[in-house]
């Protein structure tokens, strides 16, 4: 299930795009990505369960990512990313010893919660 686009005025936000958090509840290789890549099943409360294609595994193991809290951005529409359809981008930074650290709350929040 995939959320609807925002239509409120919470796409004015941060970046000019809705930012929320969602729990990873499921993470496997992309097998048909060209640079390694994890898909990505992120459960957003009330807004549904998303899937995102992302290159996180330089860092980060499936098995560390599925409980995980992740920031993702809504609304950027949907990419086909090695034949997986991804719906929504999980932020990062580049970490200074190489791959993608990812942005997440210091404490637990309930899924979907806006980001301000």
């Amino acid at each position: 299930m995939s959320p609807a686009t925002p239509t409120t005025p919470e796409t004015e936000g941060p970046l000019g795009t809705t930012l929320r958090i969602g729990t990873v509840r499921s993470c496997r290789p992309n097998e048909g990505a060209t640079k390694p890549a994890d898909v990505l099943e992120i459960d957003l409360g009330p807004l549904g369960v998303v899937i995102s294609s992302a290159q996180l595994v330089a860092r980060h193991t499936p098995e560390a990512l599925v409980g995980r809290q992740v920031v993702v951005a809504m609304d950027l529409g949907t990419r086909m990313i090695a034949g997986v359809r991804s719906e929504v981008l999980v932020l990062g930074a580049e970490a200074a010893d190489g791959g993608i650290a990812l942005l997440g709350p210091e404490s637990q929040v309930a899924n979907g919660t806006l980001v301000h």
